[in-house]
């Protein structure tokens, strides 16, 4: 059950965009789960509250075909979705969990912080490793962590419209190295 969850505290957009590029970057099936309940509308005919509601049904316990499964969060808390939570991450091969920017919620999965790449110290340095998402700016890493290249047009347009961007996007292949770093386990 290789799992994480995404915390992107500075950016909307980016904090929409970086679990999607997450589990893009993921061979094989893997189910992206909104906690913010004020989270943006991904599509799926499900929610994380509807499930919480009317209880998991089997089909939504396991993975179904391969690629990216959202689950949108609905307006239901974390902590009221602990249950549905611990069985989606049991029955999942693998899982990206997106956490709000301003609250953070306790999961018990590594968390692995997003940041812009700005100068100044506008939102203050990470504390430990993250990962950096590029901007036009030309800037040092400000401590350990991975650089995301700037995303594509087509990429954004596509994660936006719900739609898997191109294979071998440079943006998503990234990702990948996130998959395999340590983050606290």
């Amino acid at each position: 059950m290789p799992a994480l969850a995404v915390w992107t505290p500075e950016d909307g957009l980016l904090g929409a965009l970086a679990p999607l590029g997450l589990a893009a970057a993921c061979p094989g099936p893997v189910l992206v789960i909104d906690l913010d309940d004020g989270g943006p509308q991904y599509l799926g005919e499900q929610s994380l509250a509807d499930l919480v509601a009317d209880g998991p049904r089997l089909d939504d316990l396991r993975p179904g075909r391969a690629g990216v499964a959202v689950l949108r969060n609905g307006g239901v808390g974390a902590s009221d979705a602990s249950a549905v939570i611990e069985a989606l991450l049991e029955g999942w091969e693998r899982v990206v969990l997106r956490l709000p920017p301003r609250r953070r919620v306790v999961v018990p999965v590594p968390v692995v912080p997003v940041r812009l790449l700005l100068r100044g110290s506008l939102f203050g340095p990470a504390v430990g490793p993250a990962v950096y998402q590029s901007t036009p700016a030309t800037i040092r890493l400000p401590g350990r962590g991975i650089r995301l290249p700037t995303p594509s047009r087509s990429t954004v347009a596509s994660l936006l419209e719900g739609i898997a961007p191109p294979a071998g996007d440079r943006w998503v292949r990234a990702w990948r190295k996130v998959w395999e770093a340590p983050w606290g386990r």
